[in-house]
């Protein structure tokens, strides 16, 4: 197992910079997923610390030793990657082996290992199949099986679900996870499917642009995302956004919006334009709602209606009530779950400290 830090890492391509002064520690046995939309970085990142790519500047430890220039077979870490990467002229027994015969390992050893994990992974009866003749979640299986048949420090795994069919990806992620908890081996696992992230992760780490935007625990992330796009890019349907007309005070706890009063958790900064978030699992429609408006849309998501309010300050999306179907162009009143709302910086849009981000940011460090 490992701890894995970069410091101040950065990759330029020319005239395109794909990490930016990037800073993390990554903790011994965790889980962590690196998570944002194409071009963010994280495969970038992912490579570096494997020392497929040479940063621009900063630094990568492992272990707390220098590691940045090192090759990867140097850094004792197993990559995985989307496409498997495996031989197709070798059966899976071969496939498995390889990386140990290049190590010169026993016979001996090399036997025990491949049926440890064999076992492991219950791929017994695959042993001597062609691997070209496999499913891709039994390639895939493979593919793991190679990284873990070398006992490495840690695993790298770019996008390994990306090529599976959406039922199989769900399964492949349980099987992971339970994987992880059995080996306990750092994992550092990049995609851009939330819902692989949130099964997956001890902790996640979103970029965007090159730059690393949260690092926090999955309900961190969901319940106090650090901006705008983390709090847009986490969630389905994503957070509601209502803009405050007048300034925010430190210590207020009481805003207005549409005229009404809502209540909010007390601020800890005064902000002169500010954004009210909230989920619409935490908006509520009820007769006697503060906040009125009309309902534009209603989506079915199987245990639960959500609806398109229209209000004078824009659309807010709202949990209908068990077993009603809300109907397009009445009127309802909405109420906000007060501990749940989150207000950011309209201009930097930044989360604002509030009573509930800062019992939030104790828990973590004492975490």
């Amino acid at each position: 197992m490992a701890q894995i830090q970069i410091k101040n890492l950065q990759k330029t391509f020319s005239d395109f910079t794909a990490v930016r002064n990037s800073s993390l520690i990554l903790e011994d046995g965790k889980f962590v997923v690196l998570l944002g939309p194409s071009g963010c970085g994280k495969t970038t990142t992912l490579r570096m610390i494997a020392g497929l790519e040479f940063p621009t500047s900063g630094q990568i430890l492992l272990d707390r030793e220098d590691v940045t220039y090192r090759r990867p077979r140097e850094r004792d870490i197993a990559m995985v990657f989307q496409l498997f990467a495996l031989y197709p002229h070798f059966n899976v027994r071969e496939n498995l082996a390889f990386p140990l015969k290049n190590e010169g390992l026993p016979k001996a050893e090399i036997h025990r290992r491949l049926e440890e994990v064999a076992a492991i992974l219950r791929i017994e009866h695959l042993m001597n199949a062609r691997v070209g003749g496999l499913s891709g979640g039994d390639r895939q299986r493979v593919a793991l099986g190679r990284a873990i048949v070398r006992k490495p420090k840690a695993f790298l795994m770019d996008e390994p679900l990306g090529t599976l069919d959406a039922e199989f990806r769900e399964l492949m992620c349980v099987e992971l996870r339970r994987l992880h908890d059995r080996l306990q081996t750092t994992t550092v696992f990049v995609t851009h499917d939330q819902n692989e992230a949130m099964a997956l992760a001890d902790h996640i780490v979103v970029m965007n642009g090159g730059q690393i935007l949260q690092a926090d625990t999955p309900e961190g992330i969901y319940h106090f995302p650090s901006c705008m796009f983390v709090a847009s890019f986490i969630g389905r349907p994503s957070m509601n956004f209502v803009p405050i007309r007048e300034a925010v005070l430190q210590g207020q706890d009481v805003i207005q919006v549409n005229g009404a009063p809502v209540e909010v958790p007390r601020l800890d900064e005064t902000c002169s334009q500010a954004v009210l978030g909230i989920r619409p699992e935490h908006v509520r429609m009820s007769d006697s709602g503060p906040v009125r408006g009309e309902v534009s849309h209603v989506e079915y998501f199987g245990s639960h209606w959500i609806a398109d309010v229209q209000t004078a300050t824009g659309r807010i999306k709202a949990v209908s009530p068990k077993g009603v179907v809300p109907a397009v162009g009445g009127h309802v009143g909405l109420s906000f779950q007060t501990e749940r709302i989150v207000m950011f910086n309209k201009d930097t849009e930044l989360l604002l400290d509030s009573a509930t981000t800062s019992h939030h940011k104790q828990g973590m460090s004492h975490g």
